[in-house]
């Protein structure tokens, strides 16, 4: 059993909210909140002042299947890291991926010698690249990986979209027209807006998260 499922067992075995135990430790409801759902992990003080406020020892807490040798503290910073690593491993696929789309938008649309064409404009400018931008913004801001930096994501967005040149052939009264433009003002604005959206959609899926967690008792 994780260690967020042990501190929610035992919280809810005593009786208490997660406000009524983050106003006895001196931390936030959703402080109770992330440590509960495995998203941050509690210091030694915090888990000696949980282990009174529910009445269980600390070896219930936190040594069920370790080793005894083993200190609480090695024991939490064993436990972090193994957040931390996953928190990396996440943006790694995360940012990997936006950013191997981007670069073969990029490809695609610099090629001066092949105009693109209307399935590629379609399928790279107006599907992948939104919706790879939309789903990379709602993890960030869904899993907090910054905090307020979380917004730090519509700058970056913007430049990516703005180095995605407009590039179109059109034939007309058998006169052909190559068109080329860069910077792209235009797209831009369309990568703020759904990073803008991801953020507060990320936002609002963390926050509804953190209010009804597990959808059980807070």
């Amino acid at each position: 059993m994780e260690i967020g499922s042990k501190l929610k067992n035992a919280r809810n075995d005593s009786g208490l909210t997660q406000e009524q135990a983050a106003e006895a430790i001196g931390v936030s409801r959703q402080t109770i909140s992330n440590w509960e759902n495995n998203k941050s992990y509690p210091d030694i003080i915090s888990v000696i002042k949980m282990s009174d406020i529910y009445s269980v020892s600390l070896d219930h807490l936190l040594k069920e299947e370790k080793s005894m040798n083993q200190t609480y503290q090695e024991f939490l910073e064993e436990s972090t890291n193994t957040v931390n690593a996953k928190q990396r491993l996440e943006k790694i696929i995360l940012f990997s991926t936006y950013f191997l789309v981007w670069t073969i938008a990029m490809v695609i649309f610099w090629q001066v010698k092949g105009p693109v064409t209307f399935e590629c404009d379609v399928v790279f400018r107006w599907i992948l690249l939104p919706s790879v931008l939309l789903v990379m913004t709602i993890f960030i801001a869904k899993n907090n990986y910054w905090g307020k930096g979380n917004w730090f994501s519509v700058p970056v967005a913007a430049i990516t979209y703005l180095t995605v040149p407009y590039t179109r052939f059109m034939e007309e009264s058998g006169n052909a027209t190559y068109t080329f433009r860069f910077p792209n003002f235009g797209y831009m604005l369309i990568g703020i807006i759904v990073a803008v959206c991801g953020i507060c959609i990320g936002s609002l899926i963390r926050s509804r998260g953190n209010a009804f967690p597990g959808g059980g008792k807070k």
